[in-house]
């Protein structure tokens, strides 16, 4: 037996929470550590203690090995466990630190790097009889080759980094116009996120199923599969709901599947806990994907039905303990355990091709009756430095439609206030009736929700009349009171200015302080009972219904939440007015805060509408800024390197 005493976790967010509750059952000290913006977060007090290692971006600090060695020295660690993302899956971060005489929680080196070339193990799992698409993985990379194997294998396929992983480096080509766009959209993306900019072509299922079954494996040569998991809802290849079992597996196809990933694993000698991907059609044809050689952000769905603490089990592991179970005990708590979905929690705008948002979680407040894994509290800024996942809400049931159910329930009372989220999109994501029959593919999205305007909608009068009530009535709302207009005898005669997004609205209040008219145009709402609880919360009875809002605020904008609704505000007679930041025409701003990687506008060049001027790098993705119209650039505000603010104006067209 390898014991080991105190476990540094060399990650940030939900996934230190996550693993420090389990080593803490374990009896393990835990050590966070901090970049700079991370000083003082949730993850770092979820430990028994914390080390700042610098820096900024990643590459300063949850990249940099010698940094976190540093760490591991100055708190005593004597084991590293590296959560998910960031170093993972870097073999040469696993090297070093069983070099430094740590204990490594996760598999041997070897099995990292037999599994983190795409290509490579495209090739090594076909010659161990794993099914793979037909496709090219081969060395060379010059765009001759490329469009000449692309040709051979035929379109739709798909563009992948060969070092990648979560969505970054992939494009779908539909027909050979795209394919050289997308080859160097690819390979740039790639060069960004894994300093690799190789890439291999595989033939694209357009709408296939992504299942993928967890596996783990001791150090006495003893692998076990723990069931599938399926996670076909995705946007920019990337997933945000996930469920076990699959809707579309039956009991034979599992064991068939789960077969594979056993012997995938066995293949490289892998120890730890581990996920082989996989595609499936609808005939019941499954494919190799990838086998991620780390935890999955979505393994608490298996542990929902297995009843395994998989965190557990990798230090359980890493100590060398033998597995506890036989293959078939293992299926048959999984095939009686009921259903379990996870949906990701992120900072991002559906309304807006799901662009990622930084900026601060003014108001926080998690759902009852579900699980909810997350480093969240009021007032917590959201870094434009690292991934918009914010955590994770896992609801458990018996039945597949109650737990889809009992997640959107969750999701509508989390509160989650002060920039934008997906929250209310995965509600109706769960609600909808292609998901609730099971039938969803990775087209889902692009099928049932294919614009912008689909994935939201225009918030509802009566939230907007109460959110005009809230503040003008209540001491203590989040704007300041307007009392101006009010009259005596308890009469109200006022006028309340609001902004949402682009549209401005006044609402005209009048009766009495008990009893309120709000009505703007057409629509008239009656606000009766208004009062604000010690928490924060606006009770009112609305055109006769009680309702209950979550409110938040920074000064000038609010935001208020109402049975799962959000409506963001702003204060009209707040609003700065505007400044060289502004969207004048033909000026192209930051949608983001982010840095600057590449600047292909010159002063005085012409340009056509759609042309690349800028790419941005933000929460992990690549953001390409291009020309609204024909044009030439009068000027460019910003250079490479440089971290911008969301809505900075970087470059001016004159048209």
């Amino acid at each position: 037996m390898t014991r080991f005493n105190t476990l540094l976790i060399a990650n940030r967010g939900e996934i230190v929470v996550r693993v420090a509750r389990s080593a803490a059952r374990l009896g393990l000290r835990t050590v966070a550590v901090a970049s700079d913006p991370d000083r003082g977060a949730p993850h770092t007090r979820a430990c028994d203690i914390a080390v700042p290692i610098g820096g900024e971006r990643p590459a300063d600090s949850y990249l940099d090995i010698p940094r976190l060695l540093q760490a591991a020295r100055d708190s005593g660690a004597d084991a590293v466990h590296p959560g998910y993302g960031f170093l993972s899956e870097n073999a040469a971060f696993a090297r070093a630190v069983i070099a430094a005489g740590l204990v490594w929680v996760g598999p041997p080196p070897e099995a990292m790097e037999a599994m983190g070339h795409k290509a490579r193990a495209r090739q090594r799992m076909a010659a161990a009889g794993v099914p793979v698409l037909p496709g090219y993985d081969g060395e060379a990379q010059d765009l001759t080759t490329l469009v000449r194997e692309a040709q051979r294998i035929g379109f739709p396929l798909m563009v992948k980094a060969t070092a990648g992983g979560g969505g970054r480096g992939m494009r779908l080509v539909l027909d050979a116009a795209a394919l050289e766009p997308s080859l160097q959209a690819a390979r740039s993306e790639a060069q960004a996120a894994f300093g690799d900019a190789r890439v291999l072509l595989e033939r694209a299922l357009l709408t296939p199923r992504h299942v993928e079954v967890q596996v783990l494996a001791d150090a006495h040569g003893h692998v076990l599969h723990l069931g599938e998991r399926d996670c076909s809802v995705q946007r920019r290849h990337q997933k945000i709901v996930e469920e076990a079992p699959s809707p579309a597996v039956s009991p034979a196809l599992r064991r068939r599947m789960g077969e594979a990933a056993v012997r995938v694993a066995q293949d490289v000698s892998y120890v730890g806990a581990g996920t082989v991907e996989f595609l499936l059609d609808e005939a019941g044809a499954f494919w190799f994907m990838e086998m991620n050689t780390r935890l999955q952000v979505e393994h608490p769905v298996t542990e929902a039905l297995t009843g395994i603490d998989l965190v557990e089990w990798q230090l359980r592991i890493a100590m060398g303990e033998a597995l506890a179970w036989r293959q078939d005990e293992v299926l048959l708590r999984y095939e009686s355990g009921g259903h379990a979905i996870e949906a990701r929690l992120c900072a991002e705008d559906p309304a807006q091709a799901f662009l990622p948002c930084a900026g601060t979680v003014q108001r926080w407040r998690a759902p009852a009756h579900v699980r909810c894994d997350h480093a969240l509290e009021s007032g917590w800024p959201v870094s434009p430095f690292y991934d918009s996942m914010l955590g994770k809400l896992i609801a458990h049931a018996p039945r597949r439609e109650a737990a889809a159910l009992q997640l959107a329930a969750a999701l509508d009372r989390t509160v989650c206030l002060g920039l934008p989220t997906n929250r209310g999109f995965l509600a109706q994501v769960l609600r909808h009736p292609a998901f609730l029959a099971g039938t969803a593919t990775t087209g889902f999205i692009a099928t049932h929700f294919p614009g912008d305007g689909s994935r939201t909608g225009a918030p509802p009068s009566w939230l907007m009349a109460l959110a005009a009530a809230g503040l003008a009535r209540l001491p203590g709302t989040p704007l300041p009171p307007l009392w101006a207009g009010w009259v005596p005898q308890g009469q109200v005669q006022q006028a309340v200015p609001l902004q949402v997004g682009a549209l401005a609205a006044t609402w005209q209040l009048s009766g009495t302080a008990d009893r309120l008219v709000a009505a703007c145009g057409s629509d008239s709402h009656c606000i009766e009972a208004l009062v604000r609880t010690p928490d924060g919360d606006v009770h009112a009875r609305v055109d006769g219904r009680p309702r209950r809002a979550a409110v938040a605020s920074d000064g000038r904008f609010s935001w208020w939440q109402c049975d799962g609704i959000e409506l963001a505000l702003e204060d009209r007679r707040l609003a700065a007015a505007p400044t060289q930041q502004g969207n004048a025409e033909g000026a192209v701003s930051a949608p983001m805060h982010g840095r600057v990687i590449q600047v292909l506008a010159e002063p005085g060049a012409t340009v056509r509408a759609g042309a690349l001027l800028m790419v941005m790098e933000a929460m992990k993705m690549e953001h390409r800024l291009t020309a609204p119209m024909d044009g030439t650039v009068r000027a460019v505000h910003a250079r490479v390197g440089e971290q911008v603010a969301a809505r900075k104006r970087l470059v001016d067209i004159a048209p």
